[in-house]
């Protein structure tokens, strides 16, 4: 594959590559309104495919965080054309990595001496290279190491990336108003903490730590002495990506122990520690063959607080959302409804709320729940496309919900994806024997 010798750092520079990349997508809109006038039975999936390829392209070369959206949206499985997630979904493995020269010169600067000093091999050519860093594989004292390293210019990059990815995201979510601002905020300070490769490294440790008793679950050993806050170094953890395993012909009791594993380390965190790793995508998991599921990649937690906490898990017991005075009290809460509501907009928002929190809440109400069914996943499809075409909601304000929301939402729908690729049927509240917080 070939290697990158620089990246746009600039605003300039790498708004220009987004502007090239915008004209590229008017060509395409022309020749698909050309091809339709000839033939009206025209449909768009070539548009979808050469707009996908054509926006992909355009994001791996600047990397960062306009690389990171795509990677976010490729978990969407059902809120976009097939053709966009297949392309987006590159974003977690498949993207030019920096060149040999370019990986030294990060080493000197940011730990003061180049890799072949530091470890006994380097591999000069990386494994992995995906949104923010890159992985190369090294050896010291015996130990096989993954070295993340991160892409220059990444962190100094996140405010005007998100500017220029803004308008954007505000027609395809229906964003209006200055409110939308809070939104924006949220995913700006989750990017600048997951530039922070010592941070990750202390929540990688303390993640570790506290859900160590969760059996079946493997975590890397982390490296501070080899680690900064631009290069993090771990256990090299052998195993298949989740996504490939999902492929193969595993056998069903397999996938159901595993995804009762993913689901109880992710009900652990949220209900026990009150944060999440929340980018559940299948870059972040692999498959051991000792059957085990292995965690990496600890940039992305959520601190939950109370005042979100409360309300939102209690909108999932199927009695309160039943409950008109309670359910209209949470939406308050949760700011989904607001005292500027007019009669017709709270009217219209309970119910879309109440039919989408009925379907999204439904595993929880469950003793047993069988993420490989196709009834869900279609209903879900369903609920999706209707509202997507809702003219009714494009004519409403977009803004709602809480900032939280964001995160939350991202990985329960990404957990969710993830069980329904190992076809698992779990246990719901199994988790709950583990929530005895280990001693320190």
């Amino acid at each position: 594959m070939k290697t990158l010798d620089t990246i746009p750092t600039g605003k300039i520079e790498r708004a220009g590559k987004l502007v090239k990349t915008g004209v590229k997508i008017g060509g395409n809109y022309a020749k698909y309104y050309g091809k339709k006038l000839v033939n009206p039975e025209h449909t768009r999936d070539e548009l979808n495919e050469d707009n996908a390829g054509d926006i992909y392209d355009g994001l791996k070369s600047l990397k960062g965080s306009a690389l990171k959206v795509a990677q976010m949206l490729s978990m969407e499985k059902n809120l976009l054309p097939r053709a966009y997630v297949e392309k987006f979904s590159l974003s977690q493995f498949s993207v030019p990595p920096l060149s040999a020269p370019l990986v030294r010169k990060t080493f000197k600067k940011y730990l003061d001496k180049y890799p072949e000093e530091l470890f006994d091999t380097f591999d000069r050519n990386s494994i992995n290279a995906a949104s923010i860093g890159q992985v190369h594989k090294a050896t010291k004292d015996d130990k096989e190491l993954a070295v993340k390293i991160q892409y220059p210019g990444v962190a100094e990059s996140i405010r005007s990336d998100l500017a220029l990815v803004k308008p954007i995201a505000i027609r395809m979510f229906n964003l209006q108003g200055k409110d939308s601002d809070k939104y924006f905020k949220e995913v700006e300070h989750k990017l600048v903490e997951e530039t922070d490769y010592l941070l990750e490294l202390e929540q990688s440790e303390e993640i570790s730590k506290f859900c160590a008793h969760i059996p079946n679950l493997e975590f890397p050993e982390y490296y501070k002495a080899l680690s900064s806050n631009k290069i993090i170094t771990m256990d090299w953890m052998h195993g298949q990506h989740l996504s490939e395993f999902a492929q193969t012909d595993f056998n069903p009791e397999l996938g159901n122990k595993l995804g009762q594993t993913l689901w109880d380390f992710y009900m652990y965190q949220i209900h026990g520690l009150r944060k999440v790793h929340a980018d559940p995508h299948p870059g972040n998991f692999l498959i051991s063959d000792r059957e085990t599921l292995i965690a990496i990649d600890f940039g992305c937690i959520k601190a939950i607080p109370d005042e979100f906490y409360i309300p939102y898990f209690e909108l999932s017991e199927k009695e309160n959302i039943s409950n008109d005075v309670i359910f209209t009290q949470k939406l308050y809460e949760l700011e989904i409804l607001t005292p500027t509501d007019t009669p017709e907009e709270l009217k219209f928002f309970k119910a879309l709320f109440k039919e989408m929190l009925t379907l999204f809440t439904s595993p929880f109400n469950e003793e047993d729940f069988d993420f490989g069914a196709d009834d869900f996943w279609t209903k879900i499809a369903d609920l999706s496309q209707r509202y997507s075409t809702d003219q009714q909601i494009r004519k409403m304000n977009g803004n709602r919900g809480s900032k939280h929301f964001l995160y939350m939402n991202r990985t329960f729908f990404g957990l969710f994806n993830l069980l329904h690729d190992l076809k698992a049927k779990v246990r719901v509240n199994n988790f709950q024997k583990y929530m005895v917080q280990p001693k320190e």
